[in-house]
């Protein structure tokens, strides 16, 4: 299906704007599943041309998400990663977990933005950072997209190694799946139960009854409203 290339348009504009000088491109992966980490990515590009082909990692083939993510590395003015563990995810909720996996992406920056574009519409970051949100950001806009892409194959990476180094990893698909809902996954948690990876306060513990038990309640107040990303979890 064509689509149109990211572009600049919202980074000039906050430099307009603003002043700003630094701009940061935020796009998170993982919110969704039911394993693994939530991982935010931070990517500063500049004004230069972006390889071709980029847009949302979700577009693409693992093939070409693979190889852009490589030229990108090697294309952006600076980039690094965050995540939040899934424990981290059970006792802050995925609101706060998103936060502070984003502000460990941003910390990691050899340079501090003077402003950050977060891909979606709410702002999960907040004070002290400059934020401006852009719904489907990460087809529009240059570093949101950039982002974007690394944060998918840096996870996808991660999930794989997990299923390939345990073998009792293996039922779950990992690899294929990367932790997200999937016929094979669902069929592994039946027979063998959550492993220490798997979030333990979402919802598919509910359809789970020979597991159903160990499932847990978040006691902080903050993240006490089930968060709609830990009931369903298909942003595949």
């Amino acid at each position: 299906m064509p689509y149109e290339p990211p572009t600049h348009t919202v980074e000039r504009s906050i430099r307009a704007t603003t002043g700003a000088k630094v701009i940061a491109g935020v796009d998170e992966v993982g919110r969704g599943a039911w394993a693994g980490p939530v991982t935010v990515c931070a990517a500063i590009t500049g004004l230069r041309r972006p390889p071709a082909g980029l847009t949302d990692s979700k577009l693409l083939t693992p093939k070409r998400r693979a190889e852009l993510a490589a030229e990108l590395e090697q294309w952006v003015t600076a980039h690094a990663l965050g995540h939040a563990s899934p424990e981290e995810i059970d006792e802050l909720g995925m609101t706060a977990a998103l936060r502070l996996a984003a502000v460990r992406a941003l910390d990691a920056l050899p340079v501090r933005p003077d402003a950050v574009i977060l891909d979606g519409k709410h702002d999960y970051l907040g004070a002290p950072w400059r934020v401006r949100t852009v719904i489907k950001g990460d087809q529009s806009c240059v570093a949101v997209a950039a982002a974007s892409v690394m944060a998918k194959v840096r996870r996808d990476a991660m999930m794989a190694e997990l299923g390939s180094r345990h073998d009792g990893y293996a039922p779950f698909g990992f690899a294929a799946n990367a932790g997200y809902p999937s016929p094979v996954h669902k069929a592994a948690l039946a027979e063998l139960g959550p492993t220490p990876h798997h979030r333990m306060t979402w919802a598919y513990l509910d359809a789970l009854p020979r597991w159903r038990h160990l499932k847990k309640v978040r006691v902080s107040a903050e993240a006490a409203e089930r968060e709609s990303g830990g009931q369903l979890g298909f942003d595949f």
